[in-house]
């Protein structure tokens, strides 16, 4: 019997040990869908026996998975709601953002799109529905097609926060899962148009307007020239610990920077 329980509590340390050696990351597509793999990748590299979970399924999920404790890591590429933040303050969960990286929302058409620029209100216009046809802003005629993030998506409401006077989008918008899909829609589309991530924007097929007479780049978003540039969040319960803060710092480390910069993204420390 005694060999029997040992045995037991030594599977329990194991399972324990496995378990704790686990990080589960859930939220934005923006930050999910490439930087996050990468940084998980090179982790990994240096922490051997590390496993990830890693869901990207938009930030309002990322957000939930905080305060529900189903991830150790939320994912936002908007800040946490104040309804979101009293949920969490209701299940005596504290909503603690690190800042991980500065994006650009690019606005991007069709390739073989003539147009190369627009005006923040010409945006506005374009994506509530005002405007619906490529001619009315300096294009060639044709019905414009909007592809745009869902609602569960932070760059969904950060987009109409900053970009339409926080209207609403125009009901023929066709809602996308993810930066990915917007892309390769509009790549297919000669009169499409939609909105990405800086590290989104190199798409085949696809090419990003000027906004305002700037041009979208890691110096512009910097410099808060860009009128959509935005910060990018890792949400956790309190202050990260353990794996988490692991993860975190090497996140904001020299070596994550550096992984950043290359998907795209402004580090937070250059």
């Amino acid at each position: 019997m005694k060999k029997i329980i040992v045995s037991f509590l030594a599977a329990v340390a194991l399972v324990a040990s496995a378990h704790a050696d686990k990080l589960v990351i859930k939220g934005s597509d923006t930050l999910g869908a490439k930087l996050v793999p990468q940084l998980a990748e090179a982790f990994r590299a240096q922490n051997p026996g590390t496993t990830f979970e890693i869901s990207a399924e938009g930030s309002t999920t990322g957000i939930a998975a905080i305060i529900d404790g189903t991830a150790n890591i939320g994912m936002a590429s908007r800040r946490a709601k104040i309804t979101e933040i009293s949920e969490a303050t209701a299940n005596n969960v504290k909503m603690s953002p690190t800042v991980v990286a500065f994006d650009g929302i690019g606005v991007i058409v069709n390739s073989n799109n003539p147009l190369s620029k627009l005006t923040m209100k010409q945006v506005e216009q374009i994506f509530t529905g005002d405007v619906t046809d490529w001619s009315a802003v300096g294009g060639k005629g044709g019905t414009i097609s909007l592809y745009t993030r869902n609602t569960s998506s932070g760059t969904y409401s950060d987009f109409k926060e900053m970009a339409m006077s926080k209207r609403d989008y125009a009901a023929s918008s066709q809602k996308m899962a993810g930066n990915e899909q917007i892309a390769a829609e509009v790549a297919k589309n000669p009169n499409g148009i939609g909105y990405v991530g800086i590290a989104y924007t190199k798409a085949s097929g696809i090419k990003s307007l000027m906004l305002n007479g700037v041009t979208l780049s890691p110096g512009s978003i910097k410099a808060h020239s860009w009128p959509l540039w935005r910060p990018t969040f890792f949400y956790t319960n309190g202050a990260p610990t353990g794996l988490a803060k692991k993860f975190v710092d090497f996140t904001l480390s020299s070596a994550g920077a550096s992984i950043i910069s290359q998907v795209g993204f402004v580090p937070v420390k250059e």
